[in-house]
């Protein structure tokens, strides 16, 4: 009795209240370092179009022979394990619900993964892969999908306004919250937590006894970045998003923060030959990258959530990122198919490796500045309302 006393404070440090998210922010970004190091870095796209391809395969609409299946793809395990990880944290700390919204709201979240699916396919990942892991990984066209998704995020919002002043009846009543804690059953959340905090263990020892240890780390580390997402609520579309939104700038500053991390320890893996220098760097400059970007961040805006965010949210009960996480692999998957028949990746753009053109400390100033800009300019909107709509 007495250990699990003295353990209270601790667990409510974690769960009881949200953590800081500039310190979450670093913790994702040295995560991904270490993914890096280990295999290769995050994104979410090409886990979910391997859903999507493993769907049309076994549905027999297309013809995939060497698909990996989802439980042995390291993207797909990446991904499951986001939102394994948003669904046990929020779990631990009572804020696990089914949340059935209006269907105007799940219409959006369809039509919001579909243009992620596009974007993604465009610029050769998400915002997470396409954006995040590229620009740390000293790609030019991670610059670019950074444009495109600023400039997706304005017009995304631009249609919520539109719709809030002409159509509010859209996204009004019919929705439902199912399992959400009360009092009487305030206690057992954690426990169905900690079982499947409990089985994800057991999934890792069974991959490791199978000769499949790999493929349980990927599952680990979405485990890791799903909770750290989930205890958080860091989320890349609100660093985008709110400025032009709200005017708040917090999340702005600890996605710039987590880039600059991020690009310092990619920057070192790469420098010391430790990884090649031709990793996730995308031939995608500038249409692939631009129009890409544009896509995924119209579409992130009306579904209310990224690649990251769209996962860890759908494990915390969203049905709204479900329908979004679906239409997304659906979406990704025809798409990159026809992109393949056409001929159109390889009409995209160029690769760029910045440090070939600029040089390593150049690339990296390069992109230093380009976060400390963002984050400068958010916090300057943030205390003058100049580009927000509130």
């Amino acid at each position: 009795m007495t250990g699990v006393g003295s353990f209270a404070p601790q667990y409510a440090a974690l769960f009881a209240r949200p953590w800081v998210v500039w310190g979450s922010g670093v913790l994702v970004a040295i995560l991904n370092v270490f993914l890096f190091a280990f295999d290769r870095p995050w994104t979410a796209s090409d886990g979910l179009r391997n859903w999507g391809d493993w769907t049309l395969t076994a549905v027999g609409l297309v013809r995939r022979p060497d698909l990996l299946p989802p439980w042995l793809y390291s993207g797909s395990l990446l991904n499951l394990g986001v939102i394994v990880g948003g669904a046990i944290a929020a779990l631990l700390s009572r804020e696990f619900a089914i949340r059935v919204p209006p269907r105007a709201e799940l219409a959006k979240g369809a039509a919001g993964g579909l243009l992620m699916g596009v974007g993604a396919v465009l610029a050769f990942g998400c915002n997470i892969g396409g954006f995040f892991s590229a620009t740390s990984a000293l790609s030019l066209s991670g610059i670019g999908m950074m444009l495109g998704l600023g400039m997706g995020a304005f017009l995304g919002l631009r249609y919520l306004v539109w719709e809030v002043a002409h159509r509010p009846d859209w996204s009004r009543g019919g929705g439902r919250i199912y399992l959400q804690t009360s009092a009487p059953a305030a206690g057992r959340q954690p426990w169905a937590g900690a079982l499947v905090l409990g089985l994800v263990l057991a999934t890792l020892l069974l991959y490791a006894r199978t000769g499949y240890g790999t493929q349980g780390i990927f599952l680990l580390f979405g485990a890791a970045f799903g909770v750290i997402f989930q205890r958080s609520r860091f989320c890349l579309v609100r660093a985008f998003r709110e400025p032009f939104m709200t005017g708040d700038a917090e999340h702005t500053r600890a996605a710039a923060l987590a880039l600059v991390v991020s690009t310092l320890g990619f920057a070192i893996l790469k420098f010391a030959d430790l990884k090649d220098k031709s990793e996730w760097v995308f031939p995608a400059v500038w249409l692939g990258s631009l129009s890409g970007g544009l896509a995924f961040g119209i579409g992130m805006t009306i579904a209310g959530g990224c690649g990251a965010g769209s996962l860890w949210r759908a494990g915390e009960g969203q049905v709204k990122l479900w329908v979004a996480i679906a239409c997304f692999a659906l979406g990704a998957s025809l798409v990159r198919l026809g992109a393949v028949q056409t001929g159109l990746l390889q009409k995209l753009g160029a690769a760029v490796f910045l440090p070939s053109t600029l040089g390593w400390a150049g690339a990296i100033v390069l992109i230093v500045a380009i976060a400390v800009g963002w984050a400068m300019l958010a916090t300057w909107n943030e205390a003058t309302g100049r580009f927000s709509a509130a």
